[in-house]
């Protein structure tokens, strides 16, 4: 049954809202990441789960597109992670009238995927939440606006795409489906430790910040009351379990995601790289590399056009200091010392010098 299909799960929820006697819960392992549990007394072998789940997905061949790009609005710009071409796609599909989901935080600063449809809460959604999101009721909530008619602009890692699409069960004209290139997503424990070793009332969290740094010289920022407290990337220590390949979601070190072929109309993320490809669009303020993957996505990039400075690149140039499009990320020997840790609630440990 479905939860054989553990090690490459990603925790969607697809199969969770799709079960029609809602046999399928979804319930968070020691290191906090969601897995689907099945009541056998209620589950009458439809196989509805096993059909839908995108790991079972085919890979639509599509021409690729690719561009650098970044706002000309510098405020927005800097405030977003990247080049802040998100916004502007976002606030293109409010003025339509349409419905924006992404990933933003609770007030305790677990990640969730929510529903914005005025402007001034975008800012919810912009800048990298280095947690995995709970898509929650997402695809149920999106599905609704979609047969009521609405667009429908839907972002999330390339997992939570095809699994909205696999819940969905048909194509929709008035779905727009934005993927990035996801480098993992890391344990909701450790990030709930972490948060309790800062021993301060958190008022708010920027993984990206540019605010005293460049692009390529993040830093952490956390906001108390009264201050803010930035950490580079490299030196803070959640953000070095990260990006050390340390906490990551088991499917993380076999995603079936990581392909040149998406299942998105469009793949946005930070263009690393960018100066050996095109000097003239890094100033280290942020630039985001897009991929248009089909006509949708095409149309929607050309709306935004005259208020983006943008260059076309050649797709397989852009990918060569991007290889989480294509690769996943790989364990490293402390993974299994540092699950340890976290199996045997000790997961204070690795915050001691924070303290």
């Amino acid at each position: 049954m479905i939860e054989s299909y553990k090690k490459f799960c990603s925790g969607c929820r697809a199969c969770e809202k799709l079960c029609p006697t809602k046999a399928i819960k979804m319930e968070p392992d020691y290191r906090g990441f969601l897995y689907p549990t099945v009541d056998y007394d209620k589950c009458i072998k439809c196989k509805k789960c096993i059909n839908s789940c995108p790991i079972n997905n085919k890979e639509n061949i599509k021409e690729k597109l690719a561009y650098a790009a970044y706002n000309k609005d510098e405020k927005t710009r800097i405030n977003s992670s990247s080049g802040g071409i998100f916004t502007l796609l976002a606030e293109n599909i409010i003025e339509k009238g349409g419905i924006v989901f992404g990933a933003a935080f609770a007030n305790d600063f677990t990640v969730e995927h929510i529903l914005v449809q005025d402007k001034k809460d975008l800012e919810k959604l912009r800048t990298s939440k280095y947690v995995q999101s709970d898509t929650k009721n997402s695809y149920v909530e999106a599905e609704k606006f979609l047969k009521q008619g609405k667009l429908v602009y839907y972002s999330g890692t390339p997992c939570q795409i095809e699994g909205l699409k696999a819940y969905l069960q048909k194509e929709y004209d008035n779905l727009i489906l934005q993927d990035i290139i996801c480098h993992g997503v890391p344990s909701p424990r450790v990030w709930k430790e972490y948060l309790k070793s800062k021993n301060n009332k958190i008022k708010k969290v920027n993984f990206r910040s540019k605010e005293k740094t460049t692009w390529d010289d993040y830093q952490m920022e956390i906001t108390y009351e009264g201050y803010k407290e930035y950490t580079k990337h490299n030196d803070d220590i959640f953000m070095k379990l990260f990006l050390e390949n340390l906490i990551l979601r088991d499917s993380c070190y076999s995603c079936k995601f990581k392909k040149e072929n998406r299942e998105s109309d469009l793949t946005l993320a930070d263009f690393w790289g960018i100066s050996k490809i095109d000097k003239s669009m890094d100033d280290n303020k942020g630039t985001s590399l897009v991929i248009l993957n089909s006509s949708k996505g095409k149309k929607i990039f050309e709306e935004i056009s005259n208020k983006i400075i943008k260059k076309e690149v050649n797709f397989k140039d852009a990918i060569k200091n991007n290889s989480s499009m294509i690769e996943s990320s790989k364990k490293v020997l402390e993974y299994n010392y540092i699950s340890k840790l976290i199996k045997e609630n000790m997961i204070y440990k690795l915050f001691e010098k924070e303290e």
